[in-house]
């Protein structure tokens, strides 16, 4: 099956995926903010099927609203259950592979630190886990 997004639709697929990162480098302020989002952003550019082809492109079609981790959260949840649901109206494995991609980058920036991750970030994890869900 073939997806035919529009740019609306790339952009917040790229607002998803690029804000779940930067969530979680929010969470991870007291260990390292920076590792994080390198470990959760080198996850994204190896996504691969048509989410990777939109993750890839160079387009700068989104701005993060990053003030704060709550006015960032209320721009990127709803991005994430949106992202999920236009793409399993066109092609539910695509779905399943934003979904999976989302989530090993928030898995790679768990990683950053060493042991389990911190409260905050499995709470965010978490609160991401549950937006691609609510679609």
């Amino acid at each position: 099956m073939t997806v035919d997004l529009t740019a609306r639709d790339k952009s917040t697929i790229r607002t998803a995926a690029f804000g779940a990162v930067t969530l979680m480098s929010y969470a991870g302020i007291a260990g390292s903010a920076h590792k994080v989002a390198t470990g959760g952003s080198l996850a994204l550019a190896a996504a691969t099927g048509a989410v990777g082809h939109v993750l890839a492109g160079k387009q700068r079609d989104f701005k993060l609203q990053a003030k704060s981790s709550a006015a960032l959260a209320d721009q990127v949840l709803p991005a994430l259950t949106a992202s999920v649901r236009l793409l399993r109206e066109q092609d539910p494995s695509e779905a399943d592979n934003f979904r999976r991609t989302v989530a090993v980058a928030v898995e790679a920036a768990n990683r950053a630190h060493k042991g389990e991750p911190s409260p905050t970030m499995a709470e965010m994890a978490r609160k991401i886990t549950e937006a691609m869900d609510a679609a």
